[in-house]
């Protein structure tokens, strides 16, 4: 479990750029058991933290009292600097299932994609439930089922880890062999009638034509 150190924020009022100034972003904590409670959290650290942990790992907030086990719920980012100016945490209950997005890992090699068709991933993240102290950090999916060409791996023939439910529709569709289509380039026909109509008025013309 990654840890986090964080600190409670007083001043609620605190705009994100000044709190970054002083190395830190506005953050908020809240869940089924705990009360909103505004916090700090240090930029380095939290940058690292979202990178190894994403938001389908617990993270240990330290600092406000009891280690307090929560999800990185939502991520705010400046749409130009591609940086975090606030993040929610979700603190989760130990034995109560939560719904997170997990990455799929695509494993294996496709038989169908290996004879030439093209293979489709349609979902690059699968919805489940389950206890957050077990949560997997990804999913696999093999591709060696995709066979022949048409070929699809639904939501339902994912192996997910013991303990973990599906919470999308079974029938959803995760991955798919498709066919390769190559596009006709069309060339338009020359118009043989005419060209003959052409030629027919030409001899005509030059049968009526006077001798020099």
């Amino acid at each position: 479990m990654l840890t986090l150190s964080v600190e409670k924020r007083e001043k609620t009022g605190v705009r994100a750029p000044a709190l970054r100034r002083t190395g830190f972003i506005p953050a908020v904590v809240y869940g089924a058991h705990q009360a909103s409670t505004p916090i700090m959290v240090p930029v380095r650290a939290f940058e690292k933290v979202l990178r190894e942990a994403g938001e389908a790992t617990i993270v240990s907030l330290a600092g406000l009292g009891e280690p307090l086990p929560t999800l990185i719920h939502e991520v705010d980012l400046d749409p130009i600097t591609n940086l975090p100016r606030h993040v929610d945490f979700y603190a989760v209950t130990k034995g109560k299932k939560v719904q997170v997005a997990i990455p799929l890992v695509f494993v294996g090699e496709s038989p169908a994609v290996k004879a030439g068709a093209n293979l489709v991933k349609v979902l690059h993240e699968l919805e489940v439930k389950a206890d957050p102290m077990n949560l997997p950090h990804d999913i696999s999916v093999d591709l060696s089922v995709l066979v022949a060409v048409g070929n699809k791996i639904h939501a339902k023939d994912v192996v997910l880890p013991a303990g973990t439910e599906l919470a999308v529709e079974p029938e959803e569709i995760v991955a798919l062999a498709q066919e390769v289509v190559e596009e006709k380039v069309e060339v338009a026909a020359a118009d043989i009638s005419s060209i003959e109509v052409e030629k027919k008025g030409k001899e005509e013309a030059e049968a009526e034509a006077p001798a020099a």
